[in-house]
């Protein structure tokens, strides 16, 4: 699997990002949908990845810097048809790392509070991601739960870095 930094100009990117948008709709409403669109994740501020082997795009997610020292985890998605392969760890693997490499201390992130993002949440609390308060301009929602976490911590459940920290 080959993760890269991605310009969102492919086909297969405005797919999943659409099939990621369609998916929120039964389980949450309008205004607490949150996804960014090809746009948003187009950016500065953002640094969207895609996964892809043999040609195949596996999956996706970025990071949006909220300050100097703080950035959200957006667009998280797995291709269904490759859905318990690893894609998911690999990519917040990966962001972790990059969110890292460019000197961040916090990643956070909302996803949904429904049994549909079970799924998500257990990732994320694998990677020592715990629930906190609505940061940046979210407030309290019943349909999302916020998670945060520090990145001095070295990755957790196996997927440790070889990278060095960064000194602050």
């Amino acid at each position: 699997m080959q993760i890269k930094r991605d310009d969102l100009r492919g086909p297969e990117i405005a797919a999943m990002l659409q099939a990621h948008i369609d998916d929120l709709e039964p389980y949450s409403p309008p205004e607490s949908r949150h996804a960014l669109d090809q746009e948003g994740l187009r950016r500065p501020e953002v640094q969207f990845y895609t996964a892809w082997e043999d040609g195949q795009l596996l999956g996706c997610g970025a990071f949006k810097r909220l300050d100097d020292m703080h950035a959200e985890i957006k667009s998280m998605r797995t291709d269904p048809a490759h859905l318990r392969k690893g894609v998911a760890r690999a990519i917040l693997t990966h962001l972790i790392e990059e969110a890292r490499s460019t000197g961040l201390q916090r990643l956070s992130l909302e996803t949904g509070s429904e049994a549909f993002f079970a799924p998500a949440r257990r990732l994320y609390e694998a990677f020592e991601f715990t629930e906190c308060e609505p940061f940046d301009s979210y407030v309290e929602d019943p349909y999302s739960v916020f998670m945060t976490r520090k990145l001095d911590a070295r990755l957790c459940d196996g997927y440790t870095s070889t990278a060095p920290a960064k000194s602050s």
